[in-house]
């Protein structure tokens, strides 16, 4: 069922029914409005979550999705989550006859069979009517939640053999009723939670659509439903027409690309994403035929939601950035996912691990394609940590606390053409903050020791990429630790002749006589006092490193970016003097020579 499924929620809409009209710039004053809702929206629930994933970290984003299920208005947010509300809702709407929708309702969803991510990520999203009691929009809010109900603490469990084992799969429920709480429906979620914060957690989330609600009803009585209607439309074909448009300027053919994750969570090696970007005149099709569909791969199992979503977040980097997101973009884009893969995977499999890798693979893998096509636009909004170090544990009333390892750090900073990678968040992660140690230590029993960059781990490029950071954390007391290791033997890929960014690697008992070395996926028993040491990958190179000024390959040495020895051998820059001195210089004639001789080999 669950093909098949897929293929009614990834169908094309058409355009709401209206009578009005609407010329462009009424148009454009209510797609701000909605912009507007949906930064509230998401504001709302960042201040009035109780957790740290919510409240600190910001992991959250509001869309709001018209009566046909399509993407109408979004905020600015973590960049895959932009684009994977539609699903769970169309599912809703299928059913709201007999759900009995009415004013004042408000649903949850988060099954992965039925159009959502992964099962952290909880989608909340409320019907809007106008006077006539007919439906216009429904305004949506993804989360990621601390745990899930599921087998193990914190939902990301690296045996899982289905998703029953991940935690409680949610289609469709109504939390509220005609405005009261459905006391039921609620307490059934809470109590499938550990998470001690979760509860507030809920409320914060039907809080804020709540709000919405209120917006978006302001805003129809101020305009009426049907110009509301109309500039829904008026937006959504003007996005699709000025994509067509982009599309039609590049060049006709095929452009390919193959990105691999290390292993799955049980040492399968070599886990495939292939994508072949055919463009022909204003047509996009995406066909990711040839991606691994072994039927054995544990844990690697990307959402069908996700994919799409994952799709369009790295192509909405690859154009104008004026160009409005919404449902326009996928109505540009065709899609051919195939059945069973990683990318569509049968029904019930676990999906939690799945939303990072082949995730990430799939905004990466049309990246690589398409930076033949424009690389000055070329730059991959993904992450390529496996999992973060997750620390988890129980106070002395038993109530869960947990880590996520969300820390600062620089990682996956690729350079772009005329910018070498900077900063210490990825554009993947986008609004996402990462934990500051005060904070952290502050609510866990850790102590986070260093947190400092790593010569020589980003890519060598004409423009190099950012270093990666090496992460110490100790834990207090004794804590289950969890984590998934990739992107040691592939990680993130060089564009357009850049070198490839510096691999992960992760040591737990750091120090001790019991140190080991994580070679694919752990679940552990810290003892307290335990330290762990997370390598993050650095960013990518773009373009011949042999292409790099010679005087900024030096200044990048100064800072410690990169050793004497790989400006060397990586860009062939001969440098006299010595670091310890601060008196380096470069050898010009040494460099010329050396350079002709590395372009010779």
């Amino acid at each position: 069922m669950s093909f098949e499924l897929n293929k009614q929620l990834a169908a094309k809409r058409e355009p709401l029914p209206t009578s009005a009209s609407v010329d462009a710039v009424t148009a454009s004053i209510i797609r701000g409005a909605f912009e507007t809702i949906c930064f509230e929206a998401a504001v709302h629930l960042g201040r009035a979550a109780s957790s740290a994933i919510i409240n600190q970290s910001n992991e959250r984003n509001a869309s709001i999705i018209d009566a046909h299920g399509r993407l109408a208005g979004v905020s600015v947010g973590i960049p895959q989550l932009l684009f994977f509300s539609p699903m769970p809702v169309r599912y809703g709407l299928m059913n709201q006859q007999e759900d009995d929708w009415g004013p004042g309702d408000v649903f949850v969803g988060n099954d992965p069979d039925f159009g959502g991510g992964h099962l952290p990520d909880y989608c909340i999203y409320a019907p809007v009517f106008d006077e006539k009691g007919e439906l216009v929009c429904l305004p949506t809010l993804q989360s990621h939640q601390g745990d899930t109900g599921g087998k193990d603490p914190g939902g990301f469990s690296v045996d899982a053999m289905d998703i029953f084992a991940e935690g409680l799969a949610i289609p469709c429920m109504k939390l509220v009723h005609r405005g009261k709480k459905r006391r039921d429906a609620i307490e059934l979620l809470v109590r499938n939670n550990r998470f001690p914060s979760f509860a507030g957690d809920l409320a914060a989330m039907i809080g804020a659509i709540q709000a919405a609600v209120v917006s978006l009803n302001e805003l129809i009585a101020k305009y009426g439903a049907d110009v509301v209607r109309a500039a829904i439309n008026f937006n959504i074909e003007d996005t699709e027409r000025r994509f067509r448009e982009e599309i039609s300027q590049w060049p006709n053919g095929t452009y390919s690309a193959d990105v691999y994750i290390d292993h799955d969570t049980q040492g399968n090696k070599d886990v495939h994403v292939h994508v072949d970007c055919n463009v022909s005149n204003d047509q996009l099709t995406l066909d990711f035929n040839g991606t691994d569909a072994r039927p054995e791969l544990v844990c690697c199992w990307n959402t069908f939601g996700n994919t799409r979503s994952y799709a369009l977040a790295q192509l909405s980097s690859m154009i104008d950035p004026s160009i409005v997101k919404n449902e326009g973009l996928f109505n540009a884009v065709e899609m051919i996912v195939p059945e069973g893969s990683i990318l569509q995977p049968p029904p019930n499999k676990p999906a939690a691990l799945g939303a990072f890798h082949p995730a990430v693979e799939v905004g990466e893998a049309i990246c690589v394609a398409l930076s033949e096509v424009v690389p000055e636009r070329a730059n991959p909004q993904v992450y390529k940590l496996g999992m973060p170090n997750s620390v988890i544990g129980f106070d002395e009333t038993g109530q869960m606390w947990m880590d996520q390892g969300v820390d600062v750090r620089a990682s996956d900073n690729s350079a772009t053409q005329g910018v070498d990678g900077w900063g210490s968040m990825c554009s993947g992660l986008g609004n996402l903050m990462l934990a500051e140690a005060e904070d952290a230590e502050s609510r866990f029993p850790v102590i986070n020791i260093s947190r400092e960059m790593t010569t020589d781990t980003g890519g060598a490029g004409r423009w190099r990429g950012q270093p990666g950071t090496r992460n110490i954390k100790q834990v207090l007391e004794p804590s289950m630790a969890v984590t998934w290791m990739v992107s040691m033997e592939h990680p993130l890929r060089g564009l357009c002749g850049g070198d490839d960014a510096g691999p992960y690697s992760n040591y737990f008992e750091l120090g001790s006589e019991n140190e080991y070395k994580i070679e694919n996926s752990a679940q552990a028993q810290l003892p307290a006092g335990a330290v762990i040491a997370y390598q993050y990958g650095g960013g990518a190179g773009f373009d011949s490193a042999l292409q790099r000024d010679p005087e900024a390959v030096k200044e990048d040495v100064l800072d410690e970016y990169v050793s004497v020895d790989a400006a060397k051998e990586k860009y062939g820059v001969v440098l006299t003097g010595s670091l310890e001195n601060y008196n380096l210089e470069v050898d010009t004639a040494a460099t010329e020579a050396l350079r002709k001789e590395m372009t010779a080999a």
